[in-house]
Parts: structure tokens; C-alpha cells; sequence
């Protein structure tokens, strides 16, 4: 309770143990047998002190030996998909199908034709990115070596276009083809790599950098980074952070800005070092009607429902209408709207609990799901059919 520890009372007791025998032993003993008793003493407990010491760096030696060894496992089971490939003679002969076929990109392609409806220009896009990669997988293969390309990007469209999906599809791409280590996403936006204060905005922005060595990072609405005219906002530190890692870093880390396309071309031009690093800049049209039909189809059958006739023809005035509206988000106002009528498509069954349901019952959803929107009472319909949603 007065600050001392037990140990170093134990010290204190043992050291005033050891004065009273050294000052009994001087009063009864002659002092050349005093003297002999005392340099053995001081030889033994030197000898013990050295001995722990040795003891205590063998063991240190032993588990930082221990720790060592066993990083290579760790890190082997964090190495990418791709295996690296056999070198070939200069007389060999080699198809890219072949090679395509052993990286298993082609699963990335199928598994943007399963998600995504229409988005051709964007697609065509990834299989160009992807032929220069698979091309230069193959070059190397023949010793033919490069400078590896510059994979930072920059998406920009409306919200619901497909970015985060076609972002994902990427960092499995490029794990695929070697040139990520491990393929992931993380996904950041201002409030995680910017701070409010005087020294939080390297901290964070840095330890997000940290989780996205790897992988890809995808900033969502990028040119919130920047405030142009505020003085007291710390989002340039951010951004010269960002630039010296896209630069020095680019073959552990792959950073993809997204936000609208006006907003993203004011900010490159704020920040023409940003705007050098991005070397491929993809654009996401807003879906049309067809397209947004089609998407709403995908999604329920992914979850084993479908529409009626009737209740297509009035999902199809549901979306003409809400795509007139402010805030429509594309994809995801389909999906919320599906996901509000599967809420009264249910309430609908419940309410005759005694009535007998078939299968078919439990998957199809009716017009009067659709039309209980609230959106048909407030808004007049607008004869738009197959048009894109304007920007608001």
C-alpha cells in the first residue's frame, strides 16, 4: 500500500540478511579468513548472475528462432492463386487460351456476365486490361521482361452502376494473374482516411494503406478528399500520402477513385498529381428501363421468386416513374423496391392464414405488390420507356 512491490522487499530483506552475517562474521573471524569467505562468496553469486543471463538470451535466441521459422508458413498460405509459371525456350510455342485457362480468369469474366446486366463499354474494358496482363504473363514466361504497368483507376457513374462489383471482380482478376498478392478490397471514404484534428490524418490514412497492401483500394466519392478553400481541412495531407504510395508502392497496391464524373473531373483537375497516376478511367452508364428490368428479374430468381405478367408491366411503371424522381440509385432502387414487395407480398399471405398456399404461391408476386407503392399515389406517370434516368 506504500508503493513497494514484494519483490523488492524480499531484495531488502535478503540484503540486510547478508550485512549482519558480513558484520558477525568480521567481529569473530580473523580477518584473512574473512577476506577468503567473502571473494568466494562474490565469485559464486558472479558466476550465478552470469549463468541466468546466458540461460535467459539461449531461451530469447530459441523462441525468436522459433518465431522465424515459422513466418514462411504464414506467409506461403498468403501467397497469390497464381502459380508462377515455367520459363520457355525461345523456340517453344505457347496459346493464350492455354495460358488464360491456367491463371482461371475466365471464372472473373462469367462472374461479371452473372451480376452485372449490360455495362458492355465497362467489361470491354476489364478483357482489354486483362489481355495486356495475360500478354505480359506470357512475355515474361519467355524471359522478355517490362515495366510493370500502371493499375491504378478511376470509376466513375451514378450510385447503383457497378462499381463496387466491377472493383471486387478486379482485385480477383489481377490476384489471379500475379500482379496482387492476396486480392482483396478494402473499401474507405473521407471520414476513414481524413481527420478532424491536427495530426489524424497521416494515422489513419496510413493504416488504411497498411490493410490494403495486397489488394485493391477502392475510395468511394474521392473528391470529398479535397476542400477547396477551407483552410482548416487536413484532406491534402490525405492526398499527398495517397500520391507517394500509388507512386513508390504500385506493384503492392492497386487504388480505384470513384464518385461522379463531373465531380471526379473537378478534383483531378485541383489535383493534376492525382490525375497522372490514374491510367485507366472506366465510365458507368445509368441502366436503362430494359436493363433495370432485367436486373430485377436477376435478383429474384436469385432468391426463387418471380413476377406475374401483370406484376411486370407494373414493375416496369414503378421504375418509369422512380427513375423521374430525385436520389435514384439505379440497381439499388430495384433492389429496395423488390425487397419493400416481397414485405407485402408476404403481409398479403399472412393475412389469410387459413387459406392453402402452393409453392408457387410462395414465389410469385403479384400487381398489388407493385402497386402498393406509395410512389403511384404521389407522382403522375411519365410515359418514359427504355430512356436512361436523368442526372440529378
Amino acid at each position: 500500500m506504500y508503493g513497494f512491490k514484494l519483490r523488492y522487499v524480499k531484495k531488502s530483506v535478503l540484503l540486510l540478511a547478508a550485512l549482519i552475517a558480513l558484520i558477525l562474521a568480521w567481529s569473530d573471524l580473523s580477518h584473512a579468513f574473512f577476506t577468503l569467505i567473502t571473494v568466494l562468496a562474490a565469485i559464486l553469486v558472479g558466476g550465478g548472475w552470469l549463468a541466468r543471463n546466458a540461460l535467459a538470451q539461449t531461451s530469447e535466441g530459441d523462441s525468436r528462432s522459433a518465431r522465424v521459422a515459422t513466418r514462411p508458413r504464414r506467409e506461403r498460405k498468403s501467397r497469390p492463386r497464381a502459380r508462377r509459371a515455367e520459363e520457355l525456350h525461345a523456340e517453344e510455342t505457347v496459346t493464350l487460351s492455354e495460358e488464360r485457362d491456367a491463371a482461371g480468369i475466365g471464372d472473373v469474366f462469367a462472374a461479371l456476365d452473372n451480376q452485372l446486366v449490360g455495362l458492355v463499354p465497362v467489361k470491354s474494358k476489364v478483357e482489354e486490361i486483362a489481355s495486356l496482363l495475360l500478354v505480359d504473363r506470357v512475355r515474361n514466361r519467355f524471359g522478355l521482361q517490362a515495366p510493370r504497368p500502371n493499375l491504378h483507376m478511376c470509376f466513375t457513374g451514378d450510385p447503383g452502376t457497378g462499381k463496387t462489383t466491377v472493383a471486387l471482380q478486379m482485385a480477383d482478376l489481377l490476384s489471379r494473374l500475379g500482379y496482387l498478392e492476396k486480392g482483396h478490397l478494402v473499401h474507405a471514404m473521407r471520414d476513414d482516411l481524413v481527420g478532424e484534428f491536427i495530426g489524424q490524418t497521416a494515422p489513419k490514412t496510413r493504416r488504411i494503406l497498411e490493410r490494403s497492401m495486397g489488394g485493391v483500394l477502392f475510395i468511394d466519392e474521392a473528391y470529398y478528399l479535397y476542400r477547396d478553400g477551407d483552410s482548416r481541412d487536413y484532406g491534402q495531407e490525405c492526398i499527398d500520402i495517397l500520391l507517394q504510395v500509388m507512386e513508390n508502392d504500385r506493384d503492392k497496391l492497386v487504388v480505384i477513385l470513384a464518385g461522379y464524373k463531373d465531380r471526379m473531373d473537378g478534383f483531378f483537375e485541383s489535383n493534376p498529381g492525382m490525375s497522372s497516376r490514374i491510367a485507366h478511367h472506366l465510365d458507368f452508364a445509368p441502366y436503362k428501363l430494359d436493363e433495370l428490368v432485367a436486373i430485377g428479374r436477376a435478383m429474384l430468381d436469385r432468391s426463387s421468386y418471380y413476377l406475374s405478367a401483370e406484376a411486370e408491366v407494373a414493375f416496369r411503371d414503378y421504375l418509369t416513374l422512380r427513375m423521374g424522381q430525385p436520389r435514384f440509385a439505379n440497381a439499388r432502387s430495384v433492389r429496395n423496391e423488390l425487397e419493400r414487395s416481397r414485405l407485402r407480398h408476404a403481409h398479403r399471405l399472412a393475412a389469410e392464414p387459413e387459406r392453402s398456399r402452393t409453392k408457387d404461391d410462395l414465389m410469385r408476386l403479384e400487381a398489388v405488390d407493385i402497386l402498393a407503392s406509395p410512389l403511384f399515389a404521389l407522382a403522375e406517370p411519365v410515359p418514359v420507356v427504355g430512356e436512361a434516368a436523368p442526372r440529378r
